[in-house]
């Protein structure tokens, strides 16, 4: 990923999931959970924080994981 496919919020948290679907097929992480409100998203990678990461938190953590090049 050398280029970002982000604009918005919303695009940015539509991003941070196919990364978490990413490193769950690549065996990085076994699980993500994402929860969906009207106003935000929460993302959980069990085993790793324990704690909700924001989009961008979970944008960050998870490139690192599929991309450690970035």
């Amino acid at each position: 990923m050398g280029y970002t496919d982000f604009v918005d919020e919303i695009s940015l948290a539509e991003q941070a999931e196919n990364l978490g679907r990413m490193a769950m097929m690549m065996g990085l992480i076994p699980s993500f959970v994402v929860r969906h409100f009207p106003d935000s998203w929460e993302f959980y990678i069990p085993d790793e924080t324990g704690s909700r990461l924001t989009p961008e938190e979970a944008y960050l953590h998870l490139n690192r994981l599929v991309d450690p090049d970035n």
